[in-house]
């Protein structure tokens, strides 16, 4: 069978019993850091993903992929725009809302929340709050009835349950017989709702669209914008930047990636900061190579000019230990590349197995919103972590191959 002679010879060195077995323990420990920098990587990378994956999807569960907001108060045109809207490719659903900033009072508690008008009808169809309702039901919400919705950790503060009646306050002052007084309203809470995310469950409160237009004097008929849910989240700023082009003066929409932005980013950051950091494990295992080919290259100085004055060709003697060096890198990346694929697949099995054992929590569901610890294994990264790996494993292989290359026979045989 035909097998290229640097190959043969590399394959021969790799394989043999080496009389110096400090380089064998360097040579498997080389292959080991590069097989834990590999793992170490997919594993974290996963989890990271994970985490971002899991925040994504609770952020959106309140808020919707595009929002629609009218800048021209007067406008009231808003059904003919949602029709428009509904008809368009990818747009699952279109909600209208009004929305204010106030502060919800019960007793001597007092806590600001941001208010949202929906309708409870349409809202399923752009977010997951229906779901999401620990007590009650956003259906409980009828237009005149002043009902409400908390969320569960502004619930607690306030210390209010089901049924109870909380007075909302709002920046609009009223004409009264005594001065101006900010505009305030009895609402009797039919709903609670927790979502995970404490940007919403400590200061969101839904109220049915009708009443929030009379509590903020909202003309009859009018809306503050259209929530717009699509059926793939990543065509949002695409979605928004055509939509944008199209309406006319008065509307503007943004997409939740610019609502999020500064969230998002700081994720992106910090994957490519961990990137970087375990990529360094590699870095290591690699100088590890360096240091073992330089061994190698000293220990068969003999065996290299043996072969230089069969006619063996400095390229050549150079492919040999490139080929014994890129065996140790190839080898522990695919160890890795398999305990890596294997930690991220079952991590989520793995933690619970390491809790139970431990007798701990890893992620207090007291402390984390986030009690689980979520994986999403994206092969992209898998593909660009063992490519990483060859290649570095590949570069650190030249300087002592080119230093093998360099032998001359008659130096190194001067003394044999």
């Amino acid at each position: 069978m035909f097998k290229p002679f640097p190959l043969y010879i590399g394959l021969r060195y790799t394989r043999a019993k080496r009389r110096n077995h400090f380089i064998s323990f360097i040579s498997l420990t080389s292959m080991l850091g590069i097989a834990l920098g590999v793992t170490a990587l997919i594993t974290v990378l996963s989890v990271m993903n994970g985490f971002e994956k899991e925040l994504r999807q609770r952020m959106l569960g309140m808020s919707a992929h595009v929002v629609l907001n009218t800048l021209d108060k007067q406008k009231n045109d808003w059904q003919r725009l949602r029709k428009d809207l509904e008809s368009r490719p990818h747009v699952n659903g279109v909600a209208p809302f009004i929305q204010g900033q106030s502060m919800i009072t019960y007793r001597k508690n007092v806590e600001g929340a941001f208010l949202q008008g929906i309708s409870p009808e349409i809202e399923p169809q752009v977010s997951q709050v229906k779901d999401k309702m620990l007590e009650g039901s956003i259906d409980n919400l009828k237009a005149g009835k002043f009902g409400i919705v908390l969320g569960r950790e502004l619930a607690q503060r306030l210390g209010v349950t089901m049924g109870k009646k909380v007075t909302l306050v709002v920046p609009q002052a009223s004409v009264t017989p005594v001065g101006l007084l900010p505009r305030m309203k009895r609402f009797t809470v039919q709903g609670i709702f927790s979502v995970g995310m404490h940007e919403y469950d400590s200061g969101f409160v839904l109220l049915h669209i009708e009443d929030a237009a009379k509590l903020l004097r909202v003309p009859a008929g009018n809306i503050h914008g259209l929530n717009i849910k699509l059926d793939d989240m990543f065509l949002a700023p695409s979605f928004s930047r055509a939509l944008q082009e199209e309406l006319p003066f008065g509307y503007h929409s943004y997409d939740w990636t610019y609502r999020h932005k500064n969230f998002f980013e700081a994720i992106k950051m910090e994957k490519t900061v961990m990137f970087v950091i375990l990529t360094l494990i590699i870095a290591v295992a690699a100088f590890n190579i360096v240091s073992t080919l330089v061994m190698v290259v000293t220990d068969k100085q003999a065996d290299i000019a043996i072969l230089r004055t069969l006619g063996a060709t400095p390229r050549t003697v150079m492919a040999i230990f490139i080929v014994q060096g890129a065996l140790i890198g190839l080898f522990g990346t695919l160890l890795g590349l398999m305990g890596g694929v294997g930690l991220a697949l079952n991590i989520e099995n793995i933690i619970p197995a390491i809790e139970q054992l431990c007798a701990c929590r890893i992620l207090s569901p007291d402390i984390y919103y986030i009690s689980d610890l979520p994986s999403d294994l994206r092969w992209s990264d898998v593909y660009k972590i063992t490519g990483l790996s060859l290649i570095i494993s590949f570069l650190a292989t030249m300087y002592p191959a080119w230093r093998a290359s360099r032998t001359q026979p008659a130096e190194a045989l001067r003394y044999e």
